[in-house]
């Protein structure tokens, strides 16, 4: 029995069936899953997607919807700028495609966020396209039984990797939906980067890295590399019962998103309240502790002085600057460390 024919019975029997977008063939629905599922785990996503398709239902909800409403059903998330390129492929497919989503592979790479392997995906799960995937599970599941050696992110490696993804795939496209379903979860639960459980696995017979005991050895790690570190200042301005916020610009860190204003490390926080933001009279300045939060490659040490404000005059505001009310800050679009940090306060 050949590969595709393997993976195809073996999800139809011990894949996953039971995930909300597999029980549509709406494009939009399971657009939205795979940008979700783009490097966070099933058990995050699910109340995410649930509370985010709830406020918008359709791909025309979400292409009116401001930048400000769909990063705070995003907040939490990470990796925010999924959140941005997802709104701006909803106008484009609006835009250019009358809502609904192409079937065509090379189309649904063009939007923004999407990419060869997604729009794969997409097309597989919502149309019967017969395409190749190549995510990071499907990855190690192809170069584990193909035996190809090197880490996966290095280009000629990833290129023999779309050279076997291609090779293997079925020829009915009634078969697609199990097939791009089973190689995801081959790679999510039983060919795993640790443990894997090879005893389960419905193409291990003819697996080389089985047969040649390296399945330890491939693919081969990430080359290691010591995570810089950086430090910033911030400021936590608070007037009764609401804190000063600035909206992030996009691209960069945290892009979208309501945050504390920075501070310079020469700046004095007294100062800057009053020049930039309208504070008439400043009761009480306080350090906080700092604290780390990790991105994908760096690590950031947030120093931030807490000022208590008691006259303001918002009218001075530089643009793009509010004060929050704090009743208000659960609903607002904020990154997850300064929401930790203000829901302690």
């Amino acid at each position: 029995m050949n590969f595709s024919r393997r993976v195809v019975e073996w999800q139809r029997s011990h894949g996953r069936h039971g995930l909300p977008w597999q029980s549509t063939r709406d494009a939009y629905k399971i657009w939205l899953s795979e940008i979700m599922l783009q490097q966070t785990q099933v058990s995050t996503v699910l109340p995410y997607y649930a509370k985010f398709l709830e406020r918008f239902p359709n791909v025309t909800t979400l292409a009116a919807a401001s930048d400000d409403d769909v990063m705070a059903h995003w907040a939490g998330l990470g990796y925010y700028s999924r959140a941005r390129n997802l709104h701006n492929a909803a106008k484009q497919v609006v835009a250019k495609h009358g809502g609904v989503f192409p079937d065509d592979v090379e189309l649904l790479a063009d939007l923004p966020g999407i990419g060869r392997s997604t729009a794969a995906a997409i097309a597989a799960f919502a149309y019967d396209v017969i395409a190749p995937i190549l995510d990071g599970n499907v990855k190690r599941v192809l170069a584990r039984h193909a035996a190809i050696e090197g880490f996966p992110g290095v280009s000629a490696v990833e290129k023999q990797l779309w050279i076997e993804a291609a090779v293997r795939l079925p020829k009915k496209r009634e078969d697609m939906v199990a097939y791009t379903q089973g190689l995801m979860d081959l790679g999510a639960a039983v060919c795993t980067k640790s443990d894997p459980h090879c005893l389960l696995c419905p193409i291990a017979d003819d697996c080389a890295a089985k047969s040649d005991g390296r399945i330890a050895d491939i693919p081969a790690p990430r080359p290691s590399k010591k995570i810089p570190e950086r430090s910033q200042r911030y400021l936590l301005a608070l007037h009764g019962d609401a804190v000063l916020l600035v909206k992030r610009p996009a691209p960069g860190i945290w892009g979208g998103l309501w945050c504390l204003p920075e501070l310079a490390e020469a700046d004095d926080p007294a100062t800057v309240a009053s020049l930039r933001f309208g504070v008439r009279k400043v009761a009480a300045t306080t350090e906080l502790p700092a604290f780390k939060h990790t991105f994908t490659h760096f690590r950031l040490t947030l120093a931030v002085t807490q000022l208590l404000a008691s006259r303001i005059d918002p009218a001075t505001n530089t643009p793009g600057t509010i004060w929050l009310a704090r009743n208000e800050l659960k609903t607002a679009a904020l990154p997850k460390p300064i929401s930790t940090l203000l829901a302690e306060l």
